[in-house]
């Protein structure tokens, strides 16, 4: 393909994840039995706190896409489109979940989506390893957040509660993945500036 056919297909990936609903190929993770109903306080804060998990995986989508275009490996290539058919399935059902809360998704999304897609073919430009390593960092940062969800959501949306329970599950396996295809960890300082955006971008979605 062309220069312009690529950056036209990667316009085309964007708008789908900005702009169109989008599709998970696997059904929401089931909700155990005896869910509460959820009163207006507690549906405003689970609605805040899946808004930033959709903006996350917003973000993700950008960054594995990013890091597929610039890779050297065709193996690395095929794993980070792999990773990132399974965060759709995230980023659908986060998507779902806000609209059943009436909220709505972050204002900041293109945003995010256009920084983490820079970032995300930098680091394939940077060589298979460190772009794989960026990976597992990255999962293991996404990782601990959404434990941290699970503390601050109400004790009644166990909708909420199933759906991120399987991300996490998702996210640890994208990261051994990694791991596994010779990730090479980042410097501890590319570690400290990763947590400081991802602080900025969770406490913006949350609010915007």
């Amino acid at each position: 393909m062309t220069t312009l056919d690529v950056g036209l297909g990667e316009i085309d990936k964007a708008i789908k994840v900005l702009a169109a609903p989008a599709h998970a190929r696997r059904a929401a993770p089931a909700t155990p039995a005896g869910e509460f109903v959820l009163d207006e306080r507690d549906a405003r804060e689970s609605a805040r706190l899946m808004r930033v998990n959709h903006a996350g995986e917003v973000a993700a989508q950008a960054l594995y896409q990013g890091q597929a275009l610039t890779a050297r490996g065709p193996a690395v290539a095929e794993s980070m489109r792999h990773a990132a058919a399974e965060e759709m399935d995230h980023l659908a059902w986060c998507e779902a979940r806000i609209h059943e809360l009436n909220g709505r998704t972050s204002l900041l999304n293109p945003l995010w989506y256009a920084g983490s897609f820079a970032i995300g073919a930098l680091a394939g430009v940077l060589g298979d390893r460190s772009s794989l390593g960026f990976i597992a960092e990255t999962e293991k940062q996404v990782e601990a957040h959404l434990r941290g969800h699970l503390d601050r959501l109400p004790a009644a949306d166990q909708r909420s509660r199933a759906i991120i329970d399987q991300m996490t599950h998702d996210e640890a396996a994208h990261g051994a993945n990694a791991a596994s295809l010779g990730a090479s960890p980042p410097p501890l300082a590319v570690r400290a500036v990763m947590r400081l955006a991802s602080r900025i971008m969770t406490r913006s979605s949350y609010w915007l």
